[in-house]
């Protein structure tokens, strides 16, 4: 029963300039070691190859020392590889692959399909038909040739390819590089493996978006996975099966807090998410002082916990309530300058009135404190 990994859009080079030096650096880290754990699968399921369906790498120029760092982590695995070239690296005439491949970086078990054809793994019982992309957008069907491949009875054919199924992604999704959803039909495939969408997604019961192995952005589209497909041989259906790959967690909360029991949900959401998160939270609505201070503390926890946490809180008012303001005991013009602060927060500087007011808030209880001791 012949049996592969299929996965796509690793990526590799990809930057995280809007993050700390710190998280930046883990996450691109995570991203080879997400490499290393396909080689690591594709041992563990026992399988005849791996298939990797486009943008192995981000851009044509990332560094020679990822390019390197890319080859060298596919050796976990001896068997077969297969690299198509997707949107981010279209095998150009001049290109990373060729770069790759001057560099003398690519092992003999790795097949890199530059040109549409047919790839033949004969030990391995497949047929891999390759529609690499020779530029960033095109607007026919690439996987069009397919249909006049001819391959071998006696293996499966396989389609590889790098792009969006027509009607299934939002049309600013779908609008160059077109596959036409019926292709594993019209052109027999046993299985079509797909890139471009990042997450794991199914197209019919023989044609699959792997999505990528280690999420990289704030989408919930199920990415952090690769497909194991064993197939009992041509004509008979797959079967896929989803296995985690993902080391974090991508989370990104547009939150309303209105009332206490608001920020009470919010916080306990917040304590059951796994330390490799990334989180990326936006409040409006308002909120007390006190409400506050336990937002900030959480806050505090989270970001020593997860790989990274960011919050907005911009559209977040602080209205203190009569035991916030009598907490504060800010009496006379104090107490007249915060009535202000609160006011202001509903006109055109908001944010700069509800910093005032959390900075003036923070005097005063500091000085609170100060005073019992």
């Amino acid at each position: 029963m012949p049996t592969f990994l299929h996965t796509a859009d690793w990526q590799m080079g990809r930057s995280y300039s809007r993050f700390e030096t710190e998280d930046g650096a883990a996450l691109v880290e995570a991203r080879f070691e997400a490499i290393e754990k396909l080689a690591q699968l594709a041992n563990e399921h026992q399988c005849d190859a791996v298939l990797v369906a486009g943008d192995v790498f981000d851009a044509q120029t990332v560094s020679d020392r990822t390019v390197r760092r890319v080859f060298n982590a596919t050796r976990g695995f001896s068997g077969p590889w297969v690299m198509l070239p997707g949107n981010h690296d279209a095998a150009l005439a001049e290109s990373v692959w060729t770069r790759a491949q001057r560099l003398g970086a690519v092992p003999e078990n790795v097949h890199l399909a530059l040109e549409p054809g047919v790839i033949t793994l004969k030990p391995q019982g497949l047929a891999i038909l390759c529609a690499p992309l020779t530029q960033r957008h095109t607007y026919g069907d690439l996987t069009e040739a397919f249909s006049h491949y001819e391959t071998p009875e006696s293996l499966l054919r396989i389609g590889l390819a790098h792009g969006s199924v027509q009607g299934l992604l939002s049309e600013d999704i779908d609008a160059t590089n077109p596959i036409v959803p019926d292709r594993s039909d019209v052109s027999r495939l046993d299985y079509l493996a797909l890139g471009d969408w990042h997450g794991t997604k199914q197209v019919n019961d023989r044609t699959w978006y792997s999505g990528t192995p280690e999420p990289e952005r704030f989408r919930n589209n199920e990415a952090g996975y690769a497909l194991v497909v064993s197939s009992a041989g041509p004509g008979a259906k797959p079967e896929v099966t989803s296995i985690p790959t993902g080391r974090y967690q991508w989370h990104q909360w547009r939150e309303a807090l209105a009332v206490e029991s608001d920020l009470d949900q919010l916080l306990q959401r917040l304590e059951t998410l796994p330390d490799p998160s990334v989180v990326d939270l936006r409040l409006e609505g308002s909120i007390t002082l006190a409400g506050e201070a336990r937002l900030l503390r959480a806050l505090s926890v989270a970001e020593a916990r997860f790989r990274s946490i960011r919050c907005d809180r911009s559209q977040l008012q602080l209205e203190p309530t009569d035991d916030d303001i009598a907490g504060l005991k800010a009496d006379g013009y104090v107490g007249e300058v915060i009535e202000n602060l609160r006011d202001r927060q509903q006109g055109d500087q908001s944010e700069a009135a509800r910093d005032a007011l959390a900075i003036l808030a923070g005097l005063l209880k500091g000085r609170e404190e100060e005073s019992r001791q």
